[in-house]
């Protein structure tokens, strides 16, 4: 059986649950819960800080994890990142005051930054060659600069608005981050096993995120234009319809190009066109 520890609270707590929920996993609120048994699939749920998540799986007290790629840069424990999961996208990014004069990474040189991800900033203060002081806070970092702690941050930036109310900019974009599913390299034969079931499951999910399923009545003699704008996990299907000289054509479209398409197809002639959501797309 497997053990997963995600988030006990916050936004990637929900997220990952709704995730677990898609791929038909009955997960149990984490509300003064340590541990829970899952529905629907063998595994075991671990609640735990963020932060904690990347040593819980290199020690093997969980076998996956589901946490963001910035902790997993931060406390560089030796884990697998098995697959990015497309939600919880933020960047980390070094701000300065509004009214600093900021004329590029030079400004950093001798200043004092704060910030809660002192390993990430090293890295890229050493690959820059900037000599500055990393001063290492918990909790809100974004204060440092106005009660003198600070000359600039490196923090967690989702909107900006956080920076704009504490009269910060955003001057370097530095790291980019989602959640990833991460895992104990030392799996054994059965978990990893188990562990491709659940991978299997989540791309299926992810696969059919912003896909639409569209189907639509069409002349017969327009199919080969149809053809080249539809797209297909190989190609279109085509079925004949009992009125003759019309056929029926199904396809998954991209959300993206969805009513581009649409415009070029009822160009041509389609009509009846139906769009349906998609919940999962198995390749």
């Amino acid at each position: 059986m497997l053990r997963i520890a995600i988030q006990a609270k916050g936004r990637l707590n929900e997220q990952s649950i709704d995730l677990l929920s898609e791929a038909g996993i009955g997960v149990a609120e984490s509300k003064r819960k340590l541990i829970s048994r899952a529905d629907g699939f063998p595994m075991e749920v671990l609640y735990l800080r963020d932060d904690d998540i990347p040593q819980a799986v290199a020690m093997g007290v969980a076998d996956l994890g589901i946490v963001g790629l910035n902790e997993v840069a931060e406390k560089n424990f030796p884990v697998e990142r098995t697959m990015d999961l497309g939600f919880g996208s933020c960047r980390i990014s070094l701000a300065v005051d509004r009214t600093a004069d900021y004329n590029g990474l030079d400004y950093f040189r001798g200043k004092r930054v704060a910030t809660s991800y002192p390993n990430i900033l090293a890295r890229f203060f050493a690959e820059k060659g900037i000599d500055a002081e990393i001063h290492t806070i918990e909790g809100s970092v974004e204060i440092a600069p106005a009660v003198g702690m600070s000359d600039a941050i490196f923090d967690i930036v989702s909107s900006g608005g956080t920076l704009i109310s504490n009269g910060l900019v955003e001057v370097e974009k530095v790291f980019y981050s989602e959640a990833v599913l991460i895992a104990n390299p030392e799996l054994d034969e059965d978990k990893r096993r188990e562990t491709a079931q659940l991978t299997f499951r989540f791309n299926s999910i992810l696969e059919s995120r912003g896909m639409k399923y569209v189907l639509m009545n069409l002349p017969q003699e327009k199919l080969d234009e149809a053809i080249t704008i539809l797209p297909g996990m190989r190609s279109p299907t085509v079925l004949p319809l009992a009125q003759e000289g019309w056929c029926s054509i199904h396809a998954v479209i991209c959300e993206s190009q969805l009513w581009e398409r649409i415009e070029r197809l009822k160009a041509l002639g389609a009509e009846g066109i139906l769009v349906l959501t998609l919940e999962n797309m198995i390749r």
